[in-house]
């Protein structure tokens, strides 16, 4: 088992296809969490996703209700946010965890940000930036927390 990435409400092409390949390599979910701002089917996607589209284990949702409704979720998540001041390297990533993106224009929803409070993290940054780029965002967590259970990490 590895790792479950959640966009929720993902609006940008290229980032959600750049995000399913690096899913791919990971060994990770990618969880879409409707509305999503372009038809995953574009050609945008695919060409960012290059030929791993077909291989990545991909799971799209009606809504975040419905994905609530379908998956556990308890201290088995970790929500990225500029809101906290947690960076994501104090987080204990286990296998299977659920790791949350919000839109690149929202964000993750307040009401689910100030649900699991203490499961928010952040990727520190200058105060001259305001947020990274989604992909790189999902890359940089994952891979800490492939990191953090490399033993277990199937590299075949």
């Amino acid at each position: 088992m590895s790792f479950n990435l959640v966009l929720v409400n993902p609006q940008i092409p290229n980032n959600t296809g750049a995000i399913g390949r690096l899913c791919v390599n990971a060994g990770a979910t990618l969880h879409l969490i409707k509305p999503i701002g372009f038809d995953i089917d574009e050609k945008a996607v695919r060409r960012a996703g290059l030929d791993y589209w077909e291989k990545l284990d991909l799971r799209v949702w009606e809504n975040i209700d419905d994905f609530f409704e379908h998956n556990k979720i308890t201290d088995n998540a970790h929500f990225a946010t500029t809101k906290t001041d947690r960076p994501y390297f104090e987080a204990a990533f286990k296998e299977g965890d659920y790791i949350f993106f919000g839109s690149e224009t929202k964000g993750i929803p307040e009401d689910i940000l100030n649900r699991y409070k203490s499961q928010n993290i952040t990727i520190p940054m200058t105060k001259e930036g305001r947020s990274l780029n989604l992909a790189i965002s999902t890359g940089i967590v994952l891979y800490d927390a492939i990191r953090q259970n490399y033993s277990t990490f199937d590299k075949a």
